[in-house]
């Protein structure tokens, strides 16, 4: 009995043996395991870095970005009527050359050409009269001073222009006021 009590022990030695053996194995197959898994998790903390490195790099950049489109927006708002104060200050000077013409026809032939000039200008810029006389009275383009009854005149028409008009690109820059015809 003592000999298979020994046996039984030897038998159970072995068993532990084996699964302590079985355990190193496993133990080392987590070491690589947890190596590699180490190994994985410093290249994506690096990648992590790089990726929020970028980030405030392009926060940065986006920042100047804002700032020299502002700086640019307010210079643009700030000189964007230059091209037509330059165009307006030659018929100035037709102006102040007209005034040291002596001759009343020459001063008169002046004029008109300065007239023409700031026509043109203001065409280019698109700016246009509002037609008044003759016209259906329009809320959105007339402003009326007076109401007249008229014989020759539809009732709800414009008798008169007192002053005239005008509109920027579809946009109203000046009512015209007119005499409106009402029966």
């Amino acid at each position: 009995m003592a000999k298979k009590k020994k046996e039984e022990e030897k038998e159970e030695i072995k068993d532990l043996q084996e699964k302590y053996d079985e355990l190193l194995e496993e133990l080392a197959s987590k070491d690589e395991e947890i190596s590699s898994l180490t190994e994985d998790l410093e290249k994506q903390e690096a990648e992590t870095q790089e990726y929020v490195s970028l980030s405030q790099r392009l926060q940065a950049d986006f920042e100047n970005f804002k700032k020299i489109t502002d700086k640019r927006n307010v210079e643009i708002v700030k000189f964007a009527n230059e091209n037509l104060l330059v165009e307006f200050l030659d018929c100035y000077e037709d102006i102040e050359r007209s005034l040291a013409i002596e001759n009343d026809k020459d001063f008169r032939q002046g004029i008109e050409l300065i007239y023409n000039k700031f026509s043109d200008i203001l065409a280019k810029e698109g700016v246009e009269v509002i037609p008044a006389k003759g016209e259906k009275f329009d809320l959105n383009k007339h402003e009326a001073l007076m109401v007249q009854e008229s014989e020759d005149v539809e009732n709800g028409y414009i008798i008169e222009e007192l002053m005239k008009g005008y509109t920027y690109k579809d946009k109203v820059l000046k009512y015209s006021k007119v005499i409106v015809c009402k029966k």
